[in-house]
């Protein structure tokens, strides 16, 4: 089947840059990548996607080809508000979003923040970041130690691994493949992207996660704000959250429309098994649709 042709550009949000691909026709999808990738990381599946839905995958704010400012500017708040601002550049008022990793997370915010905009939601091998900060134990602090370790404020993160990114860069895919150590497909592209100004920028990110983050989050708690849209949680059955969390447990206090299950991969789900996520993608999406 032929897949149609894409259509790249930057848009302006706001004074941010946002890198964006847009292909197909039909209901608009985003979809948001995770860390330390690119909207690359979706190529095959948004390849399927797009012979039904509009599909539009962009650089999240300090990653890939989209601004990286310098500076504590990377509350999943102002990172969810230039998606939105992107779409509505594109002219789509409302949309689904799928979200893996760092994506996913800004995509809850989204969600939360921007009700009228987004009509469904998809997270990809993550549960909420409150309650993964509220159930950190050995096993969680190892797996994830990268979260600890870059929302240093010293500098230490930023030094260290802008000494050697190559080798930083291959350590977050080595153990977490189902199907082995080989690099992703688009590592290229992920490499051509992992500047020192992304090594900054990522790091502002996960100190957002750690800090103004778990704020947000817990003020919405505390005033009964959910997730109210249909929500989709896919999971890695081989990945850290798919051994040691029930997954729609987790999200149910969150979003309590969730539904979701195990594809059979690590973390990088949409590259290590692109079908299956495609396919559990578009038959979620078509009854959000429906609903």
């Amino acid at each position: 089947m032929m897949t149609p042709s894409r259509t790249t550009m930057t848009l302006d949000c706001d004074g941010i840059g946002i890198a964006a691909e847009v292909r197909g026709s039909g209901p608009a999808v985003l979809l948001l990548h995770g860390y330390p990738e690119t909207k690359a990381m979706w190529e095959e599946v948004a390849a399927e996607l797009s012979t039904t839905h509009t599909v539009v995958a962009t650089d999240l704010r300090g990653y890939g080809d989209s601004a990286k400012p310098r500076g504590e500017r990377y509350s999943k708040r102002e990172m969810a508000a230039d998606q939105v601002l992107a779409m509505r550049t594109l002219g789509f008022e409302r949309f689904a979003v799928v979200g893996h990793d760092r994506g996913g997370r800004v995509g809850h915010r989204m969600a939360l923040d921007h009700p009228e905009a987004v009509t469904a939601l998809a997270v990809l091998d993550i549960v909420p970041t409150l309650h993964m900060f509220e159930n950190v134990d050995r096993e969680m602090a190892t797996a994830y130690f990268h979260w600890f370790f870059l929302a240093r404020a010293d500098g230490l993160p930023e030094a260290l691994i802008s000494a050697d990114r190559e080798t930083w860069l291959r350590s977050r895919f080595t153990g977490r493949r189902h199907d082995g150590d080989r690099l992703p497909e688009a590592y290229a592209e992920y490499h051509r992207c992992f500047d020192v100004e992304t090594v900054h920028a990522s790091g502002a990110d996960y100190r957002a996660a750690a800090g103004i983050d778990l704020d947000h989050d817990r003020a919405d708690r505390a005033a009964g704000r959910r997730v109210d849209v249909p929500v989709l949680a896919l999971w890695g059955e081989h990945s850290y959250v798919g051994r040691n969390f029930d997954v729609r447990a987790a999200w149910t206090p969150y979003a309590p429309a969730v539904i979701g299950a195990p594809v059979d991969a690590d973390h990088y789900l949409a590259e290590e098994a692109p079908r299956a996520t495609a396919a559990a993608l578009r038959v979620f999406l078509a009854e959000a649709v429906a609903a």
